[in-house]
Order: structure tokens, then C-alpha cells, then sequence
């Protein structure tokens, strides 16, 4: 698909980048493993490094550490740093402190754990006996069981916040589409509790705000940046509800944008990144 002037126009005035990862820039297995590389998306943001256009690559998933899915990235030929990679629990770790909130149970894994650690909060394990927590935080834990299914309830009965990483049912792979665990896990603590999990990850403006900060833009840039992905529940709507420029990619969930609501519907849809790479130049 050839993009329209105005489109290549605002690619090439574009303040920065917001790209997902699974299915837009590379694609891994259902276990969160190794990465390979999409066409030209390796050489889209070494263009945009040499152009000192910032970027950030925000992935839905929270398997690992933003460093290891970096250093995943990196194996595969991407010029990502560490800083560069996102996670939703590195925006939830903003919100959660912004929040005043101290004391999280994680019902995740350690990578899903690792930024709410590093941000100095108090994390409880997803089965550990505690009182005073003050927020359930949900995210990848494909080891979920019954014993965390009890604390976490127990923990919302008493009070506490349900917050979510992602509420999404699929993520694409290289072998086509596997199950979001926090969507099946966040369905069994509301069927139980009757509390609805607020999302921290995207599409919310939380996670956003968290892009523009890491790439050193303030929150009123959000009309200048560009956020490039596959899933239209997630990338597409954030970027619309914020009046970013949405590119949306047939390369992993989203096939056609037809039976679309406008939230969601990308301002182009393509089934390869060429054309931002040759808009940029």
C-alpha cells in the first residue's frame, strides 16, 4: 500500500516512534524465546538513528525484563538499548508509584515482577501470605494455580486494586496466535471478586505518557508521534484516543481493517514496513 502525502508528510515531521514489538518489528515464539527480525524493520530504526529521530519499542508482553527483551532484540540485528525497551509492567511501575500505592501482589513472574521491583515498590508473591496489600497486578504467569487464584482473590476481598498488564485474549507469534495469560487470569479474579482489572499497559494514556517521557517528549507531543503495530484493541486505539498517528500492521493480528469501529481503525494499514522506511528516507 502507497501511503497518502499527508501521511508520508507527518512520518517525516514525526517527533518519535512508538513501535510495538510481536507481530510489527519481529516475531517469537508462544514462550516469549528468541526474536527474528520483520523485513526492512531493522533498517527502519537504524533510519530513525540516523536521522535522531527517538523511538521506543513497547511490547505487550511481560514474560521477561525490558533488558531481556532488548538483548533478544539486539541477538536479532535491532539497534535497541536497554533504555529504548518497554514493558506494561514499566508503565504500570510509574502508575502504581504515582498512585501512592507501596504494596503489590504480583500474580506474575519475576520478569513480569522486575520493574515494579526496580521502582522500590513492595512485591508480593503471587501465593505469598501477606496483609495490607494494596493492589493485585496481573501479567504473564503461564504457572497461574490455584493457591495464587486464592491470595489474589483474598487480597481484592480486603481491598485491594485490580490492575492489569494487558487484557487482550491473543498476541501473535511465528506460528500464529497464542493466549494472553493476564486476559484468562484477570476473567477468573472478576468472576470471583467482581472487580474489573484497570489496564496499565496498552492502550492506555498511562502507557503512553510513559513512551513520550523515555523518549524525552512531553505529553502534549502525543499529536506528533507515530505508533506502529498489529493489534487494533491495543496500539491503533491508544494512539487514536491520543491524536498520534496510527500505522497499523497486517503482519500480526489485524488482517484488514474493514469491520473496524474508529477507534480503532489505523490511519494506514500495511503488510510491510518499506513504505515507512522509504517515507523517512
Amino acid at each position: 500500500m502507497s501511503l497518502s502525502p499527508e501521511i508520508a508528510a507527518r512520518l517525516r515531521d514525526a517527533a518519535g516512534f512508538v513501535f510495538d514489538m510481536d507481530g510489527t518489528i519481529a516475531l517469537g515464539d508462544a514462550q516469549s524465546g528468541g526474536h527474528k527480525a520483520l523485513p526492512h524493520a531493522v533498517a527502519l530504526l537504524k533510519a530513525l538513528n540516523v536521522r535522531r529521530i527517538p523511538f521506543v519499542v513497547f511490547t505487550n508482553g511481560t514474560a521477561k525484563p525490558p533488558a531481556d527483551y532488548a538483548a533478544s532484540l539486539r541477538r536479532a540485528g535491532f539497534p535497541v538499548d536497554n533504555r529504548q525497551m518497554l514493558t506494561p509492567s514499566s508503565s504500570a511501575a510509574a502508575w502504581l508509584v504515582r498512585s501512592g500505592i507501596g504494596k503489590v501482589r504480583v500474580l506474575g513472574n519475576a520478569g513480569c515482577a522486575a520493574p515494579l521491583r526496580d521502582a522500590g515498590l513492595d512485591v508480593i508473591g503471587p501465593s505469598e501470605a501477606a496483609d495490607g496489600v494494596e493492589a493485585v497486578y496481573t501479567g504473564w504467569f503461564r504457572e497461574f494455580d490455584f493457591d495464587a487464584l486464592e491470595a489474589g482473590c483474598a487480597s481484592l476481598w480486603h481491598g485491594a486494586r485490580l490492575v492489569t498488564a494487558s487484557h487482550v485474549p491473543f498476541f501473535a507469534t511465528a506460528t500464529g496466535r497464542a493466549i494472553g495469560s493476564s486476559f484468562a487470569i484477570n476473567a477468573m479474579l472478576t468472576a470471583m471478586t467482581g472487580k474489573r482489572a484497570r489496564v496499565l499497559g496498552k492502550p492506555s494514556r498511562v502507557a503512553l505518557d510513559v513512551a513520550l517521557a523515555t523518549m524525552g517528549l512531553p505529553r502534549r507531543a502525543a499529536a506528533q508521534i507515530v505508533v506502529v503495530g498489529d493489534d487494533p484493541a491495543l496500539e491503533m486505539r491508544m494512539a487514536n484516543a491520543a491524536g498520534s498517528l496510527s500505522i497499523g500492521m497486517s503482519t500480526g493480528i489485524m488482517k484488514s481493517d474493514a469491520d473496524l469501529a474508529e477507534r480503532d481503525r489505523p490511519h494506514a494499514l500495511l503488510d510491510s514496513l518499506e513504505p515507512l522506511l522509504a517515507a523517512i528516507g
